[in-house]
């Protein structure tokens, strides 16, 4: 079978998945929830569009991932500056210690995925892929 961008893609994300989820499994974390997690450590206050826009969720379905880390003591929803229609999101101190803990799995994944290659090949391969999600997410295109 021939390599494709699209199998090779596909393939080193589900990888990815499933050494995360080996990692998380002892957490109680769900798959949607350790990016959430990792999100919020640099944009905690946000309001839940923007999460689903960075992590890739629809919004229902983060509406959802949100109550499960709501009910875990990982997160608080709550408005700011009286407006009643956006609910702002922040990591608990738990939460946040959790986010750190998932940081630095994200890390040792990477530094696996990344075995043997040189720093300019890592910048290389972070400049493709970049230039990808660019390609994928213009409107307009084929």
């Amino acid at each position: 079978m021939k390599e494709s961008l699209h199998y090779l893609l596909m393939s080193n994300h589900l990888l990815f998945q499933k050494a995360l989820l080996a990692e998380t499994k002892d957490t109680g974390l769900t798959s949607g929830q350790p990016k959430v997690l990792d999100y919020l450590r640099d944009h905690d206050g946000t309001v839940q569009k923007e999460i689903a826009l960075a992590c890739h969720i629809e919004p229902a379905s983060l509406t959802s991932v949100l109550a499960g880390m709501e009910g875990k003591g990982l997160i608080t929803r709550k408005p700011l500056n009286g407006n009643r229609r956006s609910l702002f999101v922040f990591l608990t101190d738990a939460g946040k210690e959790l986010s750190t803990w998932v940081d630095t799995e994200f890390q040792k994944i990477e530094k696996k995925a990344l075995a043997g290659f040189t720093l300019k090949e890592e910048e290389q391969l972070n400049a493709l892929l970049s230039k990808i999600m660019k390609n994928m997410n213009a409107k307009g295109g084929k």
